[in-house]
């Protein structure tokens, strides 16, 4: 009976397992698919910048830009609590931090857009990127849960923790796993912002507020001080976003992107 039983887990095991190593083989190849259509949008967004501009001035192709003097340096913050070790590896292959979660994960839309930001029955991948983010209440992290975006939700056990797969539909901004990773998975290549993600969320971001957690925030952006209303911060590619409500203040947590995100 005991053999039994332990062929049953072994195999549930091993289809996890399997299931998983599929899962990221999918979004490897969306990865590349969106790598090559954002490519190709990017190219004619560059190319009508640089027609606008005056002087044949061009962006880069870049689709957002932190505005000139928004970003600091650290030091005008004095000393700032390390960030420590963030937690185990996840399902992406991101550390999902070992602490209760900010707020929950149904999206506040229920399907309807949001900030025009629509949901979907499948993920778009003309516009496909992702950037993390990290919260600190009071010194303490906070999880940001997993199915953020993805109205009913059907996380599915995975060695490494719960991943979301599946939902009803699936707005262009979302998360799969409680790891901080937002996925921007769009139609259109345009700029978004914290705030919409939020806005998805259904919870409150501002200067004073995060979610449920109320105080002073600093934010961070690419390990430098955002010194506007983090609204405002845009999600670009890679992007590493921090926000610490209350003191202590931490400094930026930083994590290594894989190659599929």
């Amino acid at each position: 009976m005991s053999s039994r039983r332990e062929q049953k887990e072994q195999a549930r095991a091993e289809r996890l397992k399997r299931e998983a190593e599929r899962r990221a083989a999918q979004r490897r190849k969306r990865r590349r698919v969106s790598l090559a259509a954002a490519g190709a949008a990017l190219a004619l967004l560059a190319g009508a910048v640089a027609v606008a501009a005056p002087g044949g001035a061009s962006d880069g192709g870049a689709v957002s830009a932190v505005p000139s003097g928004t970003l600091a340096p650290l030091a005008s913050l004095g000393t700032l609590r390390p960030p420590g070790q963030l937690g185990p590896t996840g399902p992406e292959g991101v550390p999902v931090p070992d602490a209760r979660g900010l707020a929950g994960g149904d999206p506040a839309g229920a399907g309807s857009p949001v900030d025009g930001i629509q949901c979907q029955r499948s993920e778009q991948v003309l516009f496909h990127v992702h950037a993390h983010l990290t919260v600190f209440v009071d010194g303490t992290a906070r999880q940001i849960p997993y199915g953020i975006g993805i109205p009913g939700a059907q996380a599915s056990p995975t060695p490494a923790g719960p991943y979301v797969g599946a939902g009803s539909c699936f707005y262009w901004l979302h998360t799969h796993a409680a790891d901080g990773i937002i996925h921007i998975e769009s139609p259109v290549a345009r700029t978004y912002t914290l705030g919409d993600f939020f806005d998805v969320w259904g919870e409150k971001l501002g200067r004073a507020e995060v979610g449920p957690a109320h105080g002073p925030v600093t934010a961070f952006y690419d390990g430098r001080l955002f010194r506007a209303n983090p609204r405002d911060i845009p999600l670009t590619r890679h992007a590493q976003i921090q926000l610490d409500v209350g003191r202590p203040l931490v400094a930026p947590a930083e994590i290594s992107f894989p190659s599929d995100l």
